[in-house]
Parts: C-alpha cells; sequence; structure tokens
C-alpha cells in the first residue's frame, strides 16, 4: 500500500511539473486533475490540498537538483571545472520548460512556498563548496571568497524569479542560469 502511494505522489508531482510548464502557479486542481487523467478525489488522498502539493513540490524539485549534482560530482569523465561549470548550471532535463519566472507569484499568493523555495536556494551548499575549495586548490580556479559567489548566485536566481528579465530577453530560465554561471566562471573580459 505505501509503495502504491509513494508510485501515485510521484505521478502526481511529475504531473504538476507539467502543468505548471504550461500554466505556471496558477493552475486549478481541476487542470491538475485533468492533466493525470484522474480524479481530484485522488490527488486529495496524497495531497488535503494546493498549498501542500505546492510545498511537497518544491522539495520534490530540489530534490531532483540534488541528485543531478550527485551525479554531476561522480562522473569521474569530468574535470574539476567542468563540474564546476555544470554544477552551478544544473537543471534536471524535463525541467527545460518550467516558466520559473512565475515563482515571484508565490510571493504574493503563496508566501509559505515562496519561503521554502528561498530556504533551499540558500541552503545545502556543502558539495558545491568542497568542489570549489578544490578547483583553488588544484589552480584551475583563481582565489575568492565562495560566500560572495554564493550571494552573486542566489541573488541572481532570485531576481530571475522576481523580474521579467528573461522574458524581456526572450530567454529561458536555462539560458538565462547558463548566462549567470558563464559570466561568473569567466568573468566579462575577453580572453
Amino acid at each position: 500500500m505505501a509503495i502504491e502511494k509513494e508510485a501515485l505522489r510521484k505521478m502526481i508531482l511529475e504531473g504538476t511539473i507539467e502543468v505548471y510548464g504550461e500554466k505556471g502557479v496558477r493552475f486549478t486542481m481541476d487542470d491538475l486533475a485533468r492533466h493525470l487523467s484522474m480524479s481530484k478525489k485522488t490527488i486529495y488522498t496524497v495531497f488535503r490540498e494546493k498549498n501542500d502539493l505546492l510545498l511537497d513540490l518544491v522539495d520534490y524539485m530540489f530534490d531532483s537538483i540534488k541528485r543531478c549534482e550527485r551525479a554531476i560530482l561522480e562522473d569521474t569523465s569530468l574535470s574539476t571545472l567542468e563540474k564546476i561549470r555544470k554544477l552551478l548550471g544544473v537543471i534536471p532535463d524535463n525541467y527545460e520548460n518550467v516558466d520559473f519566472s512565475q515563482l515571484s507569484v508565490l510571493k504574493d499568493k503563496y508566501p509559505t512556498i515562496y519561503h521554502r523555495v528561498q530556504y533551499r536556494l540558500e541552503h545545502d551548499w556543502e558539495d558545491t563548496i568542497r568542489l570549489l575549495e578544490q578547483g583553488m586548490e588544484e589552480g584551475v580556479i583563481r582565489s575568492f571568497k565562495i560566500p560572495i559567489l554564493k550571494l552573486m548566485l542566489e541573488a541572481s536566481l532570485e531576481q530571475f524569479f522576481q523580474q521579467d528579465v528573461l522574458k524581456k530577453n526572450r530567454m529561458t530560465y536555462q539560458q538565462g542560469l547558463g548566462e549567470v554561471v558563464e559570466i561568473l566562471v569567466n568573468g566579462i573580459t575577453v580572453k
């Protein structure tokens, strides 16, 4: 029974990512039920309300990112610098169509969810910090204050959520993140 409920939970969360990609955070539980070809009642056996679903979704998505990060860190075919680039810009493939700029709606309509996103962005940097320190020790990146880089990346991501800069520049979240990583890793000088 627990396995069935966990499989249902995952199916609902994956479906939510797809519906969110189409409609943004304003999707309804009716939209989700229709997309999943199941009743709202079935969804409500797993999630009592949309707020609970969104809270779980935030953790589910960040946990997916963490799994991708682990795969990068364990990939022995990548150099330290390649790992740094990939790690700073990691987005799971199935999130490519998610419009993260719509997360700004969370701030007013779902502040609890917004704070969870902020918390997850700001925490669990240990592996990235270790990799950056390794890069400094190997001499593949220059020495710098890691908390400053962390703050710059967090601020960039948060601005993507709050501003229309990506839409105005016709960029996806993944393209914007890639640009930020390029600037952070390579700077803005011509070499």
